[in-house]
């Protein structure tokens, strides 16, 4: 969901009014796959903390709890409502289904990376959870790649927020990291694509016909 949904403003509000339960309810609901603005709420929460009005270490902690606990949600909710379920979701974003069925494929073949990585990347941090749980990734791999992705987009998050915060304004802050997300989003679609196309090119030559 965009800023132009719900302004930078409501945001603050909410932050304000709401504080560290603001942070830990919009990422559980953004990584159980809700499409609303929970790292912008992380962001406005540790730009707070830069200016003493939060604590730090409790934005933090709030940050990987909804993390960990909304990815687990979304796992289980992919895990038992499978497909048709994810499809429906999908469609919020004007996914076609053939992209779809693309994305979970190449999920399934790299499930560990995808879901520690795509953290860092607003539709895949929506839509990891569930894909992990459609595609029957064993739970404690996910268990233990979900931690670990927590751990470092909470830090890189909140810190970022924290001082940087002290030193941009908010806005300007919500912006870089919504354009460093996209540079991340665009690294992982050409690295995906680089190792499928040398898979398919490998395996294009072991078939050719000896002459």
């Amino acid at each position: 969901m965009s800023l132009e949904l719900i302004s930078l403003e409501l945001i603050q509000e909410i932050a304000h009014q709401y504080g560290y339960w603001a942070v830990f309810g919009g990422i559980l609901l953004e990584n159980t796959g809700i499409p609303i603005p929970g790292e912008t709420i992380t962001l406005t929460a540790g730009f707070l903390a830069g200016s003493g009005e939060l604590d730090y270490k409790w934005v933090l902690a709030s940050a990987m709890a909804g993390a960990v606990i909304g990815d687990n949600f979304g796992y289980w909710i992919g895990y038992y409502g499978g497909w048709p379920l994810l499809t429906r979701i999908s469609r919020l974003f004007r996914f076609k289904e053939e992209q779809l069925i693309d994305v979970r494929d190449r999920f399934a073949e790299n499930a560990p990376k995808a879901v520690i990585l795509g953290r860092f990347v607003a539709l895949l941090r929506i839509f990891a959870g569930p894909l992990a749980g459609t595609v029957r990734m064993p739970y404690f791999n996910f268990l233990l790649c979900n931690l670990l992705g927590a751990g470092l987009w909470a830090s890189a998050t909140v810190s970022a927020a924290y001082f940087a915060g002290q030193l941009v304004p908010l806005e300007q802050l919500v912006a870089w990291v919504a354009q460093s997300a996209f540079v991340v989003l665009a690294l992982l679609i050409g690295w995906f694509g680089l190792t499928y196309w040398l898979e398919h090119r490998n395996v294009a030559k072991q078939v050719e016909p000896l002459e």
